[in-house]
């Protein structure tokens, strides 16, 4: 049995921390045992335990803006020769195979794979464009060191390939896979709906994610205003935490809502766990992001759970939202038209109903978990082979 030390960034239960657990927790473990090792704990560690995937939380440094700065770039080097070292001495016993690294801001893979002498899978999740030095280092780095590097999109791909430094062969995408069982459509408990202030009776648009500066909070906002302002009856919710110390994205955010006009017909709630039940309050998904997103898991989420999705045509969202059939692109950053695209739907239940099921057919064949599962496998086993 082949041992897989995997790498994350974080602890939390969003979009790539959920593709992990499914990861982790399906591989064929007559062939693979997965070990994931954690920067911090969280509820990331808690559903890894539960799925019996054995996990550890041991610190080490994640590249932020922060260390772009002489005394940040010696402090990360410093935490990260330690991080790697206590990395390999709890391990040095357990003949790690391969280094799964789950993201682009994780650079802790190249050390280990020298120290254990292991393949190193570098999957990306990130369309990084500022700061460019940040994307030309990552770039660099995942295309000298990498065994195999995997992309969570074509869009993603095109990125690694346009800096230059990742060579088109060396990156081979593999789309998100999705519990389509657990996202599908059904019913919700009333309490819920009480809980964020709901009717089962009101229209819903509805947006999940992180709150920052570039996943279009404040655009759906904009263009939604004058929507709710003649529509008593529709509503918008938006549900996502924010990464520490950045709470003042949550602040400016409740501010522009408060001095709206309509801060009665809108719902901001933190991150939660049950985010099944939360797509089934949505009549419409949105997910406006003003950069590119390489392959939202929540806009997989909401299509599994039979949603019209409206966003902006860039990133990966390009490669599940089908234009007219199971959602509208518009152009970024233009509000008006959003605005108009999402008025396009409220104003037509039956076009809401056809785009939803389109989505949950789409979701079902393109992204299903078992093919996800298969695609990762052949991966580890080419990389053993040395057959990349």
């Amino acid at each position: 049995m082949e041992k897989i030390l995997f790498l994350h960034a974080g602890a939390e239960l969003y979009g790539a921390d959920r593709i992990l657990i499914n990861l982790v927790s399906e591989l064929d473990r007559t062939k693979y045992m997965p070990i994931v090792v954690l920067p911090v704990d969280g509820p990331l560690v808690r559903e890894l335990k539960k799925n019996h995937v054995e996990t550890h939380v041991i610190s080490y440094p994640i590249l932020r803006r922060k260390y772009f700065n002489p005394k940040g770039m010696l402090s990360f080097a410093l935490e990260y020769r330690r991080s790697c070292r206590a990395i390999y001495q709890l391990f040095s016993q357990d003949d790690i195979s391969i280094i799964h690294v789950n993201t682009l801001a994780v650079l802790e893979g190249i050390y280990l794979k020298s120290l254990f002498k292991a393949k190193l899978i570098w999957h990306v999740h990130e369309i990084i464009t500022s700061p460019k030095i940040a994307y030309q280092v990552t770039a660099f780095l995942a295309g000298k060191f990498a065994t195999k590097i995997v992309a969570v999109s074509e869009q993603v791909k095109k990125h690694l390939v346009d800096s230059k430094r990742v060579c088109p062969e060396q990156v081979r995408v593999i789309y998100n896979g999705i519990d389509t069982n657990r996202f599908r459509p059904h019913g919700v408990p009333n309490s819920l709906y009480q809980e964020f202030g709901l009717s089962s009776d009101n229209l819903v648009v509805g947006m999940i994610g992180r709150l920052n500066s570039w996943k279009g909070q404040q655009a759906l906002l904009n263009a939604m205003i004058p929507l709710l302002k003649d529509n008593d009856n529709l509503r918008l919710v938006f549900v996502g935490g924010v990464f520490e110390g950045e709470t003042h994205f949550r602040d400016e955010l409740a501010a522009k809502i408060q001095a709206s006009g309509v801060a009665s017909q809108i719902v901001l709630k933190d991150f939660r766990t049950d985010m099944n039940d939360i797509y089934q309050l949505f009549d419409i998904f949105c997910l406006p992001s003003t950069s590119p997103d390489p392959l939202p898991t929540v806009v997989l989420e909401a299509m599994a759970s039979g949603k019209p999705v409206v966003g902006f045509n860039h990133g990966g969202v390009t490669e599940m939202v089908v234009e007219g059939y199971n959602g509208y692109l518009v152009k970024p950053v233009e509000i008006q038209a959003l605005t108009k695209r999402i008025s396009d739907l409220i104003v037509d239940p039956e076009l809401i109903k056809r785009m939803g099921l389109a989505s949950r057919e789409r979701a079902v064949k393109d992204f299903s978990p078992n093919q996800f599962i298969q695609n990762f496998e052949q991966v580890y086993d080419k990389s053993l082979r040395g057959d990349v």
